[in-house]
């Protein structure tokens, strides 16, 4: 494969509205670290570029709900993100966002370069708008009936129910989610790209020029786009908002750049704030044609890096062009689609702190599981199969047995290397051929393919141990075990080289217990990266099992997860049959306080409680034990009907019942006037 002068790799911008979540790093963070890692080991100038994207409706809607500033939210979840990118290992050099000066400067220019050179169409559409908010509606701020399901909360692009694509005027009975009211459709103007215009280059570009090294999942969706009855459409590149980039033209008052016109533009605005921190020309790594510009998405994001991005870089000129867009598709989570709404991910921040010193754990398991050519899906049972079967018994097993068996017959001390046997060349010659073979699987972004090599050197140096038994020939032939072990530790050294794009962190403590350092990809296959007399440190615990009650809390975490989602969409009981006023007047419903509370002898339901009714004291028994603890009960005011006939149970009369709120998933709560009042107040 041809190698560039220097490499440019983008991932894309995680929104700034939610944390991170697992969904996001096998679809593009992970793939991306791993292929900047192993470019840099291959001694290559590399620009690895990203940052949080703070633009767009869902963040002014999330603002709304919680009462805060767009900017508060950005802030928010802009350190939340970095801060776990770091802590997880994807080793970006540099992290912007798009609400930097810097950012709203190179997009205000990108967007009067193509307005100068008459590339936009100037149209004036309906739209709808609020008539009591005052302002017009982006799709997500418009909710009504799904055509498709029927759902009655379905956005104005999307209905998170059966996940149908939608416009707004799709939707029946549509509500504005800033007053509730019924929008109107108004007339405004835009600025559309007309895509049409660029078709023809988009096809030699990507179906004919990239036809024999992209993703087929990449091509199938361009040329859906491209090849499709009515072709390319005329796409707006602006809104009707006020967060955001103003569009910088005469008469656009009121209006800011579609975010995804701005957000891929980002990446330049990112790779110019890193130069200028770092003293480099940022513009060689967008414009120089010995550049390798390289974009890292999930599939959702295909039309806009493969279609819109690159006709506005052709457009505004001396732009190079993606190299390659590996798109990952979707990773669902214990077979249900990851949704940030429904709370069903897996969180990364939370990862971090639930499962400390295991960032490789779940690096491995992504990238093993990663979604490079259909939707895949994580459970936690494969995690902790992956993590017992495959890191802990293959990999760490050999690294740890070959550093163990070192320190307990040579003192911790690299043997000689004597003489070789069959065996020796044999596996020489094997983990001579492992690094070129990763490295062509990585460099055609086929990472689990290439991750399974790593697997499969680990495999090798096992079976090697096996076959050639040190701990028995140390009692025979200790020259021999010494040339044993001066091959085991190399392929371990080995191994920490090649595995570094994949496992970061685990490559590090293998690196530490050899005091070795500076290796770069150059150094891989050979033999001699641990030479005779080298001092190793104490083995190091690599990996770690993980038992049965670890992954049964995360299942039960996202069980409760489930549980909560559907008491939420759960109707109310339906209501009871109707009663006459007559009827309702008869119960005589008062505020009492309960005095005492104790458990009633062999009931694990019943609670014995003495009431001061106004009128005097009173026994009930109230089936609440489940729900409360006796002395939490002591002192409330709580509402009873005392005119419900004596009732005997257990032995003793029940003189009413205490009313109680039964929520959604079973659970009692107490009826209680807001402020306190006096015994036997009535209810009417």
């Amino acid at each position: 494969m041809k190698t560039f002068k220097r490499y440019t790799i983008t991932s894309a911008l995680p929104y700034a509205n939610g944390p991170l979540h697992i969904g996001h790093l096998a679809g593009c963070y992970i793939p991306s670290d791993i292929y900047a890692r192993y470019l840099r080991l291959r001694e290559r100038n590399v620009a690895y570029i990203c940052g949080s994207d703070e633009h767009g409706v869902a963040i002014t809607i999330k603002a709304k709900k919680e009462g805060i500033s767009p900017q508060d939210v950005v802030d928010r979840y802009h350190e939340m993100m970095k801060k776990s990118f770091q802590e997880f290992g994807i080793s970006f050099d540099h992290y912007s966002r798009t609400s930097a000066p810097i950012h709203h400067e190179t997009a205000s220019e990108f967007f009067k370069d193509l307005y100068e050179k008459g590339e936009f169409l100037e149209q004036i559409t309906q739209q709808y708008y609020d008539e009591e908010a005052g302002q017009f509606l982006a799709d997500r701020y418009i909710e009504g009936t799904c055509p498709k399901c029927g759902y009655e909360h379905a956005y104005g692009d999307q209905c998170e129910k059966c996940g149908s694509s939608l416009s707004p005027t799709d939707l029946l009975n549509p509500k504005s989610k800033l007053s509730g009211s019924s929008p109107v459709m108004k007339d405004t103007k835009h600025w559309f790209l007309d895509l049409a215009r660029y078709t023809d280059f988009l096809k030699n570009w990507i179906l004919e020029e990239h036809q024999g090294d992209w993703k087929n999942n990449v091509l199938g969706q361009c040329r859906s786009w491209l090849e499709a009855g009515d072709g390319l459409q005329a796409r707006s590149m602006t809104r009707d908002m006020d967060w955001g980039i103003p569009v910088p033209v005469e008469g656009a008052e009121g209006k800011v750049l579609y975010v995804w016109f701005d957000a891929p533009i980002g990446y330049i605005s990112s790779t110019k704030e890193w130069a200028a921190e770092h003293g480099k020309d940022w513009e060689p790594y967008w414009k120089d044609q010995d550049t390798k510009l390289v974009h890292f998405i999930g599939k959702d994001n295909i039309v806009f890096h493969c279609i819109i991005f690159p006709a506005i870089l052709k457009t505004h000129g001396g732009y190079v062009l993606p190299d390659n867009v590996p798109a990952n598709e979707f990773l669902n989570l214990e077979g249900d689609k990851i949704s940030t709404s429904r709370n069903w991910a897996v969180w990364l921040h939370e990862y971090l702190e639930e499962f400390p010193g295991k960032q490789d754990v779940l690096r491995y398991v992504l990238t093993a599981n990663a979604p490079e050519t259909k939707d895949n899906d994580f459970t936690w049972k494969d995690f902790q199969g992956r993590n017992n079967s495959e890191l802990v018994a293959i990999f760490g097993n050999f690294v740890n047995r070959a550093v163990v068996l070192t320190h307990k017959f040579f003192d911790g001390k690299v043997p000689a290397l004597g003489k070789l046997e069959a065996v020796d060349r044999d596996v020489l010659e094997e983990m001579a051929g492992f690094p070129d073979r990763i490295a062509d699987s990585i460099e055609r972004y086929r990472f689990r393919e290439a991750l399974s090599l790593v697997m499969d050197f680990a495999r090798m140096g096992n079976k090697y141990l096996a076959e050639t038994e040190p701990w028995k020939s140390i009692k025979t032939d200790p020259e021999r075990t010494a040339t044993v072990l001066n091959i085991a530790l190399n392929i371990a050294a080995n191994l920490a080289v090649v595995a570094e794009p994949f496992l970061p962190f685990t490559a590090k403590k293998i690196y530490d217990m050899f005091e070795l350092n500076g290796l770069t990809w150059k150094d891989a296959g050979k033999s001699d990266l641990l030479l005779e007399g080298n001092v190793l440190n104490q083995a190091a615990l690599l990996f770690e099992k993980i038992e049965d009650q670890t992954v049964e809390q995360q299942v039960n975490k996202l069980l409760d997860t489930k549980k909560k989602n559907a008491m939420e969409t759960a109707p109310a009981a339906p209501m009871k049959e109707l009663i006459t006023y007559d009827d309702f007047v008869k119960l005589d419903m008062r505020v009492v306080k309960v005095l005492t509370a104790e458990p009633m002898p062999k009931s694990k339901k019943l609670l014995k409680l003495t009431v001061d009714t106004g009128l005097g004291q009173r026994t009930v028994l109230s089936g609440v034990a489940e729900h409360f603890k006796p002395e939490d009960l002591v002192g409330k005011q709580v509402v009873m009907l005392i005119n419900l006939a004596p009732r005997k149970m257990m032995g003793i009369d029940s003189e009413g019942m205490i009313l109680m709120a039964e929520d959604k998933d079973g659970s009692l709560k107490l009826l209680q006037p807001h402020e306190g009042v006096a015994p036997g107040s009535t209810i009417s």
